[in-house]
């Protein structure tokens, strides 16, 4: 008798174990495994049927974070967040864009993919703040006090346009009247190309709001990225955060993880202009 009920349970013990197996193979929704009605659950210690319950769904995994690539260009934290920023959400629209770091008074220029194609010193407004004085794009320039010659914060759709002395330029704010636009030396009492080319940031603020590019600069890469259609223009605050001004967010902590150091290394290096070669 002992025997037997021994090998009943070996018998009854195989058959649950290829049930089981057979269950894991098949992509349904819950399913059951019951013990063979043949055997009865006081044979083997059991007193309900085993069930075996496999999850209906699976979860898929996150998409993996973008970064942004500054090959061997060490931005300001700002600027390298705000980068990662439109990498990973797409806010460039699928175009080519521009950063301008007023803190540090320099302009990054990248391609749709955030590649970084170029970078140069910019002149910004005389005033520091991020906000623009309403109706300032209206007045005389002999009327703009100096406390509101600022370029301020934003997210501004940059398209090409014309000033009232025929120059090309892009707009940035065209209700501010603010505009990128190759740096003009009319005043030489200004020294702009010298501002240009000293390593110091603090003298790089001088017009009334507009940037001011280095010509060869602007030629090479401002004027391609808005040939052919407008383009986002990210000008970085000085007062408030970037979240608080773009409603962006960390890359690295909302995908919980740090980034690939080796994704920002490009395929080529990109160009940058020295701002030196102007004074030559």
């Amino acid at each position: 008798m002992r025997k037997t009920l021994t090998s009943t349970i070996s018998s009854a013990c195989s058959r649950i174990a290829g049930n089981i197996r057979r269950a894991l193979s098949v992509s349904a929704a819950t399913l059951v495994v019951l013990i063979p009605s043949t055997v009865s659950s006081d044979q083997i210690g059991l007193t309900s049927p085993v069930a075996l319950h496999i999850p209906t769904t699976i979860e898929k995994p996150a998409a993996a974070a973008r970064y942004a690539d500054f090959g061997i260009e060490v931005p300001s934290l700002e600027a390298l967040h705000i980068a990662d920023w439109v990498a990973d959400s797409g806010d460039n629209m699928d175009a080519g864009f521009v950063i301008v770091d007023k803190k540090s008074a320099r302009v990054y220029v990248f391609d749709r993919d955030a590649r970084l194609q170029g970078t140069s010193p910019v002149l910004l407004g005389a005033a520091r703040g991020d906000d623009a004085v309403p109706g300032i794009g209206t007045r005389p320039l002999e009327q703009v006090r100096p406390e509101e010659k600022t370029t301020h914060a934003g997210r501004f759709v940059g398209e090409r346009g014309r000033n009232t002395q025929g120059e090309d330029i892009v707009w940035v704010d065209y209700d501010a009247a603010v505009s990128m636009h190759r740096v003009r030396s009319t005043n030489s009492k200004e020294r702009r190309l010298e501002r240009l080319a000293t390593p110091t940031v603090d003298d790089n603020r001088i017009s009334y709001g507009c940037i001011n590019i280095p010509v060869a600069f602007y030629e090479t890469f401002i004027h391609p990225v808005f040939a052919t259609r407008n383009a986002v223009i990210y000008v970085l605050p000085e007062v408030k955060t970037a979240p608080q001004v773009f409603g962006s967010y960390d890359v690295a902590s909302r995908r919980g993880h740090e980034p690939d150091s080796s994704g920002r290394i490009p395929d080529l290096t990109p160009r940058q202009f020295d701002a030196s070669n102007l004074m030559h």
